[in-house]
């Protein structure tokens, strides 16, 4: 992981070198319509309060659990309060909107999820299309068992929670799928792996599909997994938001595109 320091260097080149954000100056009929529509949709639906009220209650919440950390996190078999995990874990709520918008304005009917967490962003996605199957993978089971009570506080019914080691699990589950229109891969952070991720997940993807890659700059395996990645021919159109990378495979796109979009 970069020093707070070096993510924060990075984080100001990106903001003042991105496009603004309102999409002047994109000629992508699809990425203006994403800005316009998804980025800058300001609607506060009524789940979101749902979800955050969820969120404020694990932030203050000291029960402690054991979490095995299987991925380049700095924690490895180690107990921990539900809160601290909050905090260091749960994506940020303008990112778990965003997915939320995404899935309502896309409409995918196969979601899957590397790294369930707390389950806030995944309460996000099985909210946007109840109707949707949603699988979610986590590696750390005591961690797993909260986002099931999660999931079930919130009467969420169209959740699969998948247990344990991706580089075990993420085979099965995908070999139940016949297609994935939706993906969210957000464990491990370290580039082999996620590159290989990518590689299991690829046959599944399909024109329509999304793929979002979270961390894309949290250290140097996570950007040099992000150009790996967007480098493969496959991929038609990739997005930097700095926190995530959104990865597209339309054939609308005739020659592959990149953007960098402050958000």
């Amino acid at each position: 992981m970069y020093s707070p320091f070096k993510l924060a260097y990075k984080y100001l080149k990106y903001y003042f070198t991105a496009a603004n954000g309102k999409g002047h100056g994109i000629h992508s009929p699809f990425v203006f319509d994403f800005i316009k529509n998804v980025l800058n949709d300001k609607i506060v639906y009524p789940e979101f309060e749902k979800i955050e009220n969820l969120r404020r209650n694990l932030m203050s919440d000291k029960t402690i659990i054991t979490v095995e950390d299987l991925g380049a996190g700095e924690y490895r078999n180690k107990n921990r309060s539900v809160s601290s995990i909050a905090r260091r874990s749960l994506k940020p709520i303008k990112f778990g909107q965003l997915f939320y918008r995404m899935v309502k304005k896309y409409r995918p009917q196969s979601i899957l999820e590397l790294g369930t967490s707390l389950g806030i962003t995944t309460s996000y996605l099985s909210m946007a299309k109840p109707d949707a199957r949603i699988i979610t993978l986590e590696g750390s089971d005591k961690v797993a068992d909260k986002a099931r009570n999660n999931f079930s506080q919130l009467e969420l019914k169209n959740i699969e929670l998948v247990r344990g080691n991706f580089d075990t699990t993420l085979e099965h589950v995908l070999a139940q799928l016949h297609k994935i229109d939706f993906v969210f891969i957000d464990g491990n952070h370290r580039q082999e792996p996620t590159i290989r991720y990518y590689r299991q997940l690829f046959p599944k993807m399909h024109n329509d599909s999304i793929l979002i890659l979270d961390d894309i700059h949290w250290s140097r395996e996570m950007e040099q997994a992000w150009k790996v990645i967007i480098s493969d021919d496959a991929v038609a159109c990739s997005m930097d938001l700095f926190s995530i990378g959104v990865i597209l495979f339309r054939n609308q796109f005739k020659e592959k595109q990149h953007f960098i979009i402050r958000f």
